[in-house]
């Protein structure tokens, strides 16, 4: 629904047969020393290195909407920081019954868990999502996370993304002229994040927008039209007025809460569902853009 010491170099010997060498391969990259991540990191903005875990295992639906892994159930974890002052967040998109397994796991690793609900409404199967955090050295978060996934059906591996078609990209290209915005492709999912103005902090330090801190739009295209979610990360202020230009826009709000504890300034995400006209979507999506403080 969404993060200045120098780039993160975790090393975690999880495979198998490398657990116990953990403790001596902290120089080893992650990808190289941890087969169950599946995967190379994503460099993004502000010294981050990102692991997305798409939930391919998963068959959800909104009424006639297929929701692709990518628009809406991307478990991740973000990386900063080295060391033995590393931090992680994320969040892992779970089934019902997976929730508590994976928060145990978190928590006997060290990691806080920040908030656990909905981000969508209406979806079958259901679909929670465990918002979490964790400071200290990186191949202990490391090895709790690895541990967490194991919980779960989420497939670790890559997969090649498919392309989208030349009249998806017609849609995509009509809801970015709206929207005002330019995103990037996950495969056939359009992604756009928009900073917001002034930084955010937790414990005195500062989290990229790379780290989950950005207002977030991810669209595909469904019969034509553009389905729409994500969320937008707002100050108490803000609330209420960007409620008001998704309702005034027939966007619906599908949730607001918290996804973290200690955060300065305080703030609140509020998650959305859309299904329309590419223009139409984008425009409203715009408005309620414009009530909040971004870059």
């Amino acid at each position: 629904m969404r993060k200045n010491p120098t780039p993160v170099v975790l090393a975690i010997a999880l495979g198998m047969g490398l657990v116990g060498c953990a403790r001596t391969a902290i120089a080893a990259p992650l990808e190289t020393s941890n087969p169950i991540f599946g995967q190379s990191p994503k460099t993004l903005p502000g010294e981050v290195r990102k692991y997305s875990w798409p939930r391919r295992d998963l068959r959800v639906s909104i009424g006639t909407t297929r929701i692709q892994p990518a628009l809406a159930l991307g478990s991740w974890a973000a990386f900063h920081g080295s060391g033995a002052q590393a931090m992680a967040m994320g969040d892992l998109s779970l089934l019902e019954a997976e929730v508590n397994p994976v928060i145990r796991e978190l928590q006997a690793g060290g990691f806080e868990i920040l908030a656990v609900h909905n981000h969508l409404l209406g979806e079958t199967p259901r679909v929670l999502y465990v918002h979490f955090m964790g400071r200290g050295d990186e191949a202990s978060l490391g090895r709790a996370l690895a541990g967490a996934l194991e919980k779960t059906g989420t497939p670790r591996e890559s997969a090649a993304p498919p392309t989208p078609s030349a009249e998806e990209t017609k849609a995509f290209d009509a809801f970015q002229a709206a929207l005002g915005r330019k995103g990037s492709m996950a495969g056939t999912v359009l992604q756009v994040g928009v900073p917001r103005a002034g930084a955010i902090t937790d414990g005195g330090m500062e989290i990229p927008p790379s780290m989950g801190m950005a207002e977030s739009i991810n669209a595909e295209v469904s019969d034509g039209r553009i389905a729409a979610t994500g969320d937008f990360i707002l100050l108490a202020d803000e609330v209420n007025p960007v409620a008001h230009e998704l309702e005034a826009n027939g966007i619906d709000v599908t949730a607001l809460h918290s996804h973290m504890l200690r955060e300065s300034p305080r703030l609140f995400f509020m998650h959305f569902w859309a299904v329309g006209a590419p223009d139409k979507v984008g425009d409203g999506l715009k408005a309620a853009l414009s009530k909040i403080a971004t870059k």
